[in-house]
């Protein structure tokens, strides 16, 4: 692809701070995420500050109320070498 240059990476992004991130750029509080996917707003926080995982079904729920893919949130860090992309 010309003119492509790949973005450095300059933090690192936890499962939960993906979760956290999506959810306030979103504009929900906890509650409110809490009401629309039925998970206790206990934990979410719990996920939010990495002190419970998330988990392939919890990721699925959380990703349709945010409208993003599960991905998003299970694979923050993911990098693709350019060769398998």
């Amino acid at each position: 692809m010309k003119g492509y240059r790949k973005a450095k990476k300059t933090i690192d992004v936890s499962v939960g701070d993906s979760v956290r991130i999506i959810r306030e750029l979103q504009g929900f509080s906890q509650n409110k995420l809490a009401e629309l996917t039925g998970i206790p707003q206990s934990t979410l926080s719990a996920i939010e500050n990495n002190r419970v995982n998330l988990g392939v079904e919890r990721a699925k729920v959380l990703a349709k109320a945010l409208q993003c893919h599960p991905a998003v949130l299970v694979f923050p860090g993911w990098e693709v070498e350019n060769a398998a992309a």
